[in-house]
Order: structure tokens, then C-alpha cells, then sequence
């Protein structure tokens, strides 16, 4: 059974899999639509001035069309950021701008958020459609687990994420076989085996210490 944590994730996850369809599916008249993600620790004064500079750069589009739908993109865009003193933990993500309804009609549409976990990525986009790429990353699990195989020829290191498996390091042995030559003493022999297996199970363990 799944904990509060692990429910709360996948509701998450359901809701950026539903926005990113929805994102997607939006189309606008000319330029009137922005793409913008900040990532944790950045700033919001940053991203206020480079809007500011966008701003006085789309004044100067020759066509009336494109201008005004860039100009009122940047306009929303920079209201939003002002409800917001500094940029969430996790970084912050940012869609406005004015679409065209499936009837013909241009709608006003604004969706920002703090992402679920952290989204490394700084995007800002004046465009005809929504970019959702980053989103998708989001949605990429960033659970690793690192794996061990060993066995009497030789061991394995690597790490396993979703369908992506990654080999470290790898070495091979040459263990004595269980049944020593002939005229040889049994108990010498049993005793080399032993010593040698002991060694390639403490260098396999040193390795797996020193690759933490």
C-alpha cells in the first residue's frame, strides 16, 4: 500500500501528464505565447529585467498582429512574477499568453507552479505554441538504485534507472575449481581456494566502498 508521500507524487505527476496534453493541444496567433521556467535559486529580479528588455524589443515588430500579441504575453508574464518574492524551492514554472479556442476564439490563459521536485532547467520562450519539453523531464524518474553481480568468473558494478541500465566497472577472476590437480594436498589446496576466494570478495568490496 502506497504511503501519503508516494499518493501525493503520482497525483502530481497525474496533473503535469494532464497539463502537458493540455499545453500541447494550445495554439495562438502570432507570437503571443510564453514558455517560462526558472530554476531553484535563481531569481525573480533576474527574469522581471530580461522581460523588461523582451519587452522594449517586441515594441519594435513591424507587424501590428505580432506585436500586440507579444507585448500583451510579456505584460501577463510580468504580473504573474510579481506575486512572487523569490522563486520556490523547486524552481518555477510559468505559461501565459492568448490562445485560440477550438471555436475561433482567443482566450487569456495563465498556469504557474512550483514543480514537485526540482526542475533544472532555465527556458523562456515567445512562440505560437506552449513548450512543454522540460515538463516532460519532470516526469522522468530520478530514482536510481546501484547493483552488484557477482559470481565465480568475475562482478559487476552498475546502476538501474527506470529502463536504463549503466555499467560502472567490471572485473573478471580465475577461481581455483572446487577439485585441485592431482598429487596435490587436498588441504592445501582447499586452503588456496579459500584464501583466494576471500581476496576477490574483499576487492569487490573495497570497490564497492570506494564507488559510493
Amino acid at each position: 500500500m502506497a504511503d501519503g508521500h508516494e499518493t501525493d507524487k503520482n497525483i502530481e505527476i497525474w496533473k503535469i501528464k494532464k497539463l502537458i496534453k493540455a499545453l500541447e493541444s494550445a495554439r495562438g496567433n502570432g507570437t503571443s505565447m510564453i514558455s517560462l521556467i526558472m530554476p531553484p535559486r535563481d531569481q525573480i529580479s533576474r527574469v522581471t529585467k530580461m522581460l523588461a528588455d523582451e519587452y522594449g524589443t517586441a515594441s519594435n515588430i513591424k507587424s501590428r498582429v505580432n506585436r500586440q500579441s507579444a507585448l500583451a504575453a510579456i505584460t501577463s508574464a510580468q504580473q504573474r512574477l510579481k506575486l512572487y518574492n523569490k522563486v520556490p524551492p523547486n524552481g518555477l514554472v510559468l505559461y501565459t499568453g492568448t490562445i485560440v479556442t477550438e471555436d475561433g476564439k482567443e482566450k487569456k490563459v495563465t498556469i504557474d507552479f512550483e514543480p514537485f521536485k526540482p526542475i533544472n532547467v532555465s527556458l523562456y520562450l515567445c512562440d505560437n505554441t506552449f513548450h512543454t519539453e522540460a515538463l516532460n523531464e519532470l516526469l522522468e524518474s530520478v530514482d536510481k538504485f546501484g547493483f552488484i553481480v557477482m559470481d565465480g568468473n568475475g562482478t559487476l558494478f552498475g546502476t538501474s534507472s527506470d529502463n536504463t541500465h549503466e555499467v560502472l566497472h567490471k572485473f573478471t577472476v580465475d577461481l581455483p575449481k572446487k577439485h585441485g590437480p592431482g598429487g596435490q594436498s587436498a588441504l592445501h589446496f582447499a586452503r588456496l581456494r579459500m584464501e583466494k576466494r576471500h581476496n576477490y570478495v574483499r576487492k569487490t568490496a573495497e570497490l564497492a566502498t570506494s564507488s559510493s
